[in-house]
């Protein structure tokens, strides 16, 4: 018997990697044939919306109901062990990790209502567009929103990177790298406020990504079972303008 083959560290690695790749054999069709972990309405026991459109409104309304300052009353802690059992959200939420930005106030819903991507920037990569997909075939969401701020930290430090030509340090070159081409779009019309301009403009690019992108979003989008949309969150005064 080769030495190879008896060593434990290296026999657990093919066991894993051998277990790994039989289990995704075995569960690639099912994963996306049928919502397993979709077996509760959500956080406040309301009905989960079935169509796009029905998902936006609910948004909508939430939104309302936060800048009057008129939240639903909620007991998060009374409806945790029915989340326990698994989550049906109605709507991803592409927002920025900016700390001021919760997509669950600003929108008036509760725990298992909202599957959440943030990064700073609000703009999807190839994870968040797996995390998307993930949403949609398998916890069935029908709307994304694409949500970004006022005052965006991310936008302006792009916008300076261009301006400059310099990059920033560390990792955060990805970050105005991917921002870069919304800047460079807006530009094109000479905005009086690069940053407004810029900030709208990312957020509309990665909201038609959100419905473009092969296979599955492109294809649920097509057969009217997904809809993206784009948003500005206001900080100030937790409007949100729908673009």
């Amino acid at each position: 018997m080769c030495e190879t083959c008896s060593s434990p560290s290296i026999g657990r690695r093919r066991l894993l990697a051998g277990g790994l790749a039989g289990g995704l054999a075995l569960a690639a069709a099912p994963l996306f044939a049928a919502s397993a972990f979709a077996q509760t309405s959500g956080g406040y026991g309301t009905a989960t919306p079935v169509t796009p459109d029905e998902a936006m409104k609910r948004l909508v309304d939430g939104n309302a109901r936060y800048v009057a300052g008129t939240p639903q009353e909620a007991d998060y802690s009374a409806g945790r062990l029915k989340r326990a059992t698994g989550q049906q959200p109605f709507a991803a939420i592409v927002a920025c990790s900016d700390s001021r930005v919760v997509p669950e106030l600003v929108f008036d819903q509760g725990p298992g209502e909202l599957f959440i991507v943030r990064v700073a920037g609000n703009f999807i990569d190839e994870n968040g567009l797996a995390s998307l997909e993930f949403a949609t075939a398998v916890l069935g969401v029908k709307l994304i929103l694409v949500l970004g701020h006022a005052s965006c930290g991310a936008v302006q430090a792009t916008i300076t990177s261009i301006k400059d030509n310099t990059l920033p340090p560390g990792h955060l070159p990805s970050l105005v790298n991917a921002i870069r081409p919304a800047v460079y779009e807006a530009m094109r019309s000479n905005p009086s406020d690069l940053l407004a301009a810029a900030s709208d403009m990312n957020v509309k690019m990665n909201a038609k990504l959100a419905q473009t992108a092969a296979p599955i979003l492109s294809e649920r989008a097509a057969a009217g079972r997904l809809k993206s949309a784009a948003a500005m969150y206001d900080i100030g005064t937790g409007k949100v303008n729908f673009l």
